[in-house]
């Protein structure tokens, strides 16, 4: 699984020119889900990503201190797990729609179990979303599952991504 999560002064998610979802200051998290994922993966995402140390301590002035309230937004984004193969994506490392609406739902749910259901909130999966956000910062990263981590994307290993001994 991956998540690019950006910390927003505020991020919302339109589907046909009514807006679904809105959220005031905190994460909006863009996820993709992979074939191979499984819930240890929307474990470990859902995790990592609540317990981010994303925010300044406004009490001693260090950043990246500590992790507030603050609300979430989820968007699914098959895209994240796009290859380029020339000039035209390819997509088939990402789940299945119909294995992945279930697997994406289960997620938003883990998150709303894990944290607090009020704050957070998600776009509709499979829809063409308009999504808008306020970066604050900018600041963004992005996290993926343990499973995941140090593989590539492609067959030929041609992801864009330095490895350490590339670097």
């Amino acid at each position: 699984m991956r998540a690019v999560v950006q910390r927003v002064l505020s991020a919302s998610v339109e589907v046909e020119g009514r807006v679904v979802s809105a959220i005031g200051p905190g994460l909006l998290v863009l996820v993709g889900v992979h074939e191979a994922d499984t819930d240890s993966d929307a474990d470990y995402i859902s995790r990592k990503i609540l317990n981010m140390r994303l925010f300044p301590n406004e009490k001693t002035g260090k950043a990246w201190d500590q992790s507030r309230n603050f609300e979430v937004l989820l968007v699914s984004q098959f895209t994240l797990y796009g290859i380029l193969k020339g000039n035209k994506p390819d997509f088939h490392v990402a789940m299945p729609p119909t294995k992945a609406k279930p697997f994406y739902a289960s997620l938003v749910e883990k998150f709303q179990r894990s944290y607090s259901a009020d704050s957070v909130k998600d776009g509709v999966f499979g829809a063409m979303m308009k999504v808008s956000l306020v970066n604050d910062g900018p600041v963004t990263m992005q996290v993926d599952s343990p499973s995941l981590q140090g593989t590539t994307q492609s067959s030929n290993g041609d992801d864009g991504l330095l490895r350490d001994s590339e670097a």
